[in-house]
């Protein structure tokens, strides 16, 4: 799976990457527990699959491909990042 790595400038997305996003749309529809489904379809570890969804969903180019599912993606990471970082900071003065 052919993925960018730090492209400069508007590059269009990849086959593979436009197929990211397309199954971040729609993977909850399917019957597959969602580790399972990106095995199956990227033929990529759970890690690897996320690596490359954290680096795609900064790009200007998926913006542009899918607003909506980009936009979401960028709001839950944040939301994981906040609690993960406020609990760590809770947890630091105890």
């Amino acid at each position: 799976m052919a993925l960018r790595t730090g492209h400069a400038g508007a590059v269009p997305l990849t086959n593979d990457e436009a197929a990211i996003l397309e199954f971040e749309r729609t993977w909850w529809a399917g019957d597959q527990p969602k580790d399972d489904a990106i095995a199956d379809r990227f033929a990529l570890t759970t890690a690897e699959y996320y690596e490359a969804l954290n680096s795609l969903i900064d790009s200007d180019e998926a913006l542009a491909h899918d607003p909506l599912v980009v936009r979401r993606l960028r709001r839950m990471r944040d939301r994981r990042r906040r609690e993960r970082y406020g609990e760590i900071a809770d947890g630091a003065g105890s």
